[in-house]
């Protein structure tokens, strides 16, 4: 069953590598969306796809890649939007 998420994830998590590294795991787990950088310092990401494998990158996004710190995650139910691949906002 396909699901779509939004989070909004805090800590050291620009200039590590997270929108990178995220956007390399949900090309590989055929999850579509987008990740950007927001203003406040926090990492930004809508995910849609199969329901493990965008449970799989929220699990990995609560750690985030090596340099990252994640202070919190907020992550919410939003309605689908059958969007293609998964692309890296500014």
């Amino acid at each position: 069953m396909d699901v779509a998420l939004r989070l909004k994830i805090t800590g050291m998590v620009h200039g590590v590598a997270f929108r990178a590294t995220m956007a390399e795991l949900a090309k590989s787990e055929n999850v579509v969306g987008w990740v950007r950088n927001d203003i406040d310092g926090s990492v930004e990401a809508f995910l849609e796809g199969d329901e493990e494998s965008v449970r799989r990158i929220v699990e990995w996004a609560r750690g985030g890649p090596p340099r990252a710190r994640v202070d919190s995650i907020d992550v919410r139910v939003v309605p689908r939007r059958n969007l293609k691949g998964f692309r890296i906002m500014g």
